[in-house]
């Protein structure tokens, strides 16, 4: 049902595209600091000691800030994935309430190879009904009007 939800494959899409514009903002930021120690490296011998261990000093709390970065994006992608997995199951389940409240059903199955059911007869697919269903909610809520600021003030 999900690889033809439309919410879903443009949530999809838009999560894929942000993880990688933060992989190649953390690749950017990887090659500036290797250049920065590349250059240390080319010019260490016309440093002073002092000159050297401060820039060593800098280097590694650069790299340790890097890493922490590298952490932070890991940590909200995961989050993005949790937040979109979990609207994900809200507006399915949200639906088939609604569907089976029409229908009269009372159990809806999951039916794929690691489900426990074996053997489902084509009258028992809802599947094509329910994507059908979830676009449309899906459209419906795409065009609602974006709700007004009731905060505003109103200029008279």
């Amino acid at each position: 049902v999900l690889k033809y939800y439309d919410y879903f494959k443009v949530n999809r899409d838009k999560l894929e595209s942000k993880g990688k514009q933060m992989d190649q903002d953390l690749r950017s930021r990887a090659s500036a600091l290797q250049g920065e120690f590349e250059s240390y490296q080319r010019n260490v011998n016309s440093m002073t000691i002092g000159q050297a261990k401060a820039i060593e000093e800098d280097l590694t709390k650069k790299r340790q800030n890097l890493q922490l970065y590298q952490e932070s994006l890991s940590q909200q992608m995961l989050a993005d994935q949790e937040k979109m997995t979990r609207d994900l199951y809200e507006k399915v389940t949200s639906f088939l309430r609604d569907y089976c409240k029409q229908t009269g059903l009372q159990v809806v199955f999951k039916y794929d190879n690691t489900s426990d059911v074996l053997y489902g007869g084509d009258s028992l697919d809802i599947s094509k009904e329910v994507i059908k269903g979830l676009n449309e909610a899906y459209r419906l809520e795409k065009e609602k009007p974006a709700a007004k600021d009731s905060t505003a003030a109103k200029k008279k």
